[in-house]
């Protein structure tokens, strides 16, 4: 899926300067805890966030996070807008809660980061097994 394609589908704004609108995204994932996005990204991800500060930049490209949605109507302040075009991440906006910013490109057809099916694996065994032992 394009970016443009992304800002179309979640009615956002773009907030960074030279942005590629034809720039591919892979996959997608929403995330306030950094820690998460550190062990659930991959590269080509699309990250949605509230948190705005340089960290959110930092965190992304370290984690090969392409492009950052910031959700609920938040915009990054300065300092993380300059870092975001220094480090090429694109940052757009959505006036929608992350729920629903995660929901409609997920319905369009972004699907999720992979990392996660193996925490998914670990939530059937744990519970699949209470189960049947019950």
């Amino acid at each position: 899926m394009e970016l443009g394609e992304v800002l179309q589908i979640i009615e956002g704004k773009v907030i960074s300067r030279d942005v590629d609108l034809k720039q591919e995204i892979q996959m997608g994932g929403g995330a306030d805890l950094m820690s998460d996005v550190l062990a659930f990204a991959q590269e080509g991800m699309l990250l949605m966030t509230g948190l705005t500060n340089p960290q959110v930049v930092r965190t992304a490209e370290m984690a090969g996070v392409v492009a950052i949605i910031f959700v609920r109507s938040k915009l990054p302040p300065p300092e993380t807008i300059a870092l975001a075009e220094e480090k090429g991440i694109p940052l757009l906006a959505s006036r929608h809660t992350m729920f629903e910013t995660c929901g409609r490109l997920y319905k369009a057809g972004l699907p999720a980061s992979s990392l996660f099916e193996g925490v998914l694996k670990q939530w059937y065994e744990t519970f699949e097994s209470k189960k049947s032992g019950a």
